[in-house]
């Protein structure tokens, strides 16, 4: 009996119906070329595996347990994407897609409405741990799409569209810092990622814990309408240890830390990776500011978006 599968690439999702069980894993690389353009030999499914191993290209589908509508991601590259990379490099693109929202915050941080829905997501939600908080330590929240990984360039392996300097970074902040990672998707693509990053592995430091879409909250602006956001309290409520004094966010969506703005630093975007691994540097920067402010008593009381001018005295 066939299946539908979704297949997640470059930033969309695709639905790959009627595949057959009995045929296998490069039938259904086929078929992904199909709705993806992306040739099978240049088709890595990083989440297909047998017995915790990449599936190889004559395993049957059917020995791979996949339930209907099994999601996969994918990395690869278009045969003109590749082309283009090797010979039409770009400068480093403009900031986009965030609004402008300064006169709103107070009282969007003030809203009984948020604070209910914070409280329930305390109540609620469930932190996936990965490792102890340990004592003394400040918190790094980290979103992970253009911030840590470009998710919608085209690739082969996981380094090329990682940001540079990614370890090092995680690696100075570890020293001071707690690291969550908080990303507007499911908890599954999370895992993947990270893990393809090389995150979960390296012995020079360890992320604390992971949180999902799921611990978002929709909140309502008067100039923006419904917007999605990442409440600091969440954590907060869950970690007393942590709170507004110990606590920093980095993500390339200003709205995220709509609820916290004092605890939010707006990261550039990290974008065309293959055009700009060589010339991004922002995490070198933002090692030595994390560094430089650990010994602050409070991070609220902090001007992150100056964050260039304290590394520069």
């Amino acid at each position: 009996m066939s299946m539908n599968v979704h297949v997640k690439w470059a930033g969309k999702e695709y639905e790959i119906t009627d595949v057959d069980p009995s045929q296998d894993v490069l039938a259904l690389k086929v078929k992904i070329m199909n709705k993806t353009g992306v040739r099978p030999e240049r088709q890595k499914l990083l989440n297909l595996k047998i017995k915790g191993k990449a599936a190889s290209d004559d395993a049957l589908i059917s020995s791979l347990g996949l339930k209907p509508n099994f999601k996969i991601m994918m990395m690869g590259s278009l045969e003109e994407s590749i082309v283009e990379s090797q010979t039409t490099p770009t400068d480093l693109p403009e900031v986009l897609n965030d609004f402008d929202i300064e006169e709103e915050e107070v009282t969007i941080e003030q809203n009984e409405n948020n604070l209910v829905k914070i409280e329930k997501r305390v109540r609620e939600y469930e932190v996936k741990v990965l490792n102890p908080s340990r004592e003394n330590k400040k918190l790094l929240v980290l979103d992970i799409d253009y911030t840590l990984f470009d998710h919608r360039s085209v690739a082969e392996t996981g380094w090329e569209l990682m940001r540079p300097f990614l370890h090092e970074f995680l690696e100075t902040a570890y020293e001071y810092y707690d690291i969550c990672i908080w990303s507007a998707t499911n908890m599954v693509w999370i895992e993947e990622k990270m893990k393809l990053l090389g995150c979960t592995t390296n012995p020079n430091y360890k992320l604390a814990f992971y949180l999902d879409s799921r611990a978002m909250i929709s909140i309502s602006t008067p100039k923006y309408g419904i917007v999605d956001v990442k409440p600091l309290g969440v954590i907060w409520g869950k970690y007393p240890q942590y709170s507004p004094k110990n606590t920093i966010m980095f993500d390339d969506l200003r709205r995220n830390f709509l609820m916290n703005p004092q605890n939010g630093l707006k990261i550039r975007p990290f974008r065309e990776a293959h055009s700009n691994r060589d010339k991004d540097k922002e995490l070198v920067g933002l090692s030595k500011y994390l560094t430089i402010i650990a010994k602050h008593e409070d991070l609220s009381t902090l001007r992150h978006s100056r964050w260039e001018r304290y590394i520069e005295k």
